[in-house]
């Protein structure tokens, strides 16, 4: 069983590549979906954040997600304390998931930070963009240069991701190049080729 971390910078395209390996084949665990799940209302952490910021937070429990991004991307305080009462329960929420996977041969599970998420025994895989690339994609979804900074500026630097990576998926590419530089990690995982991408 290969169990995997795919992580990298927002922008990088990690969503894309992890539903090109659903194709492949592999289970993916996203820790955003996780993360909308824990913020549901009536969940322990949903109360939290309200209790925290209650100015996010609509009669009937629903977090404004948008309003709550708009805080603690601009302020590394805010944005640790969100971590702080949410973190635990998205890890715990995708553990469980990882569980229900069983003896699948493949799970990946998509992350936004670095870290040992579940302990040992967990490969690294990151999927890589030049900063400009990432910048471009980020304008063409809507955001704006100054929440494009704000993100950036509190997640790990591109050569902190690369530093961490076991395999690397180069995705500076158009799609079909992110297609073939998935298979080719997907090689290399199941025991065959390099995960590193030729320079």
């Amino acid at each position: 069983m290969t169990r995997v971390l795919l992580g990298g910078g927002i922008g990088s395209g990690k969503s894309a590549a992890a539903e090109v390996c659903a194709g492949l084949g592999a289970v993916v665990i996203s820790a955003d979906r996780a993360s909308h799940d824990v913020l549901a209302p009536g969940d322990p952490a949903a109360v939290a954040v309200g209790e925290r910021w209650p100015e996010v937070v609509s009669g009937d429990g629903v977090v404004d997600r948008a309003a709550l991004a708009e805080i603690v991307f601009g302020d590394a305080g805010e944005l640790r304390e969100l971590e702080r009462i949410t973190h635990p329960a998205i890890v715990a929420a995708m553990a469980r998931r990882v569980a229900e996977a069983g003896d699948a041969p493949v799970v990946i599970v998509e992350v936004p930070l670095r870290g040992d998420w579940f302990g040992p025994g967990w490969t690294r895989v990151v999927v890589d963009a030049p900063d400009e690339v990432r910048v471009r994609r980020l304008l063409e979804r809507g955001m704006s240069r100054e929440e494009i900074a704000r993100r950036m500026s509190v997640q790990p630097a591109r050569a902190e991701w690369l530093e961490s990576a076991d395999h690397v998926v180069d995705n500076s590419g158009d799609r079909g190049r992110l297609e073939a530089e998935c298979r080719r990690v997907w090689a290399a995982l199941l025991g065959g080729g390099t995960g590193h991408a030729p320079r």
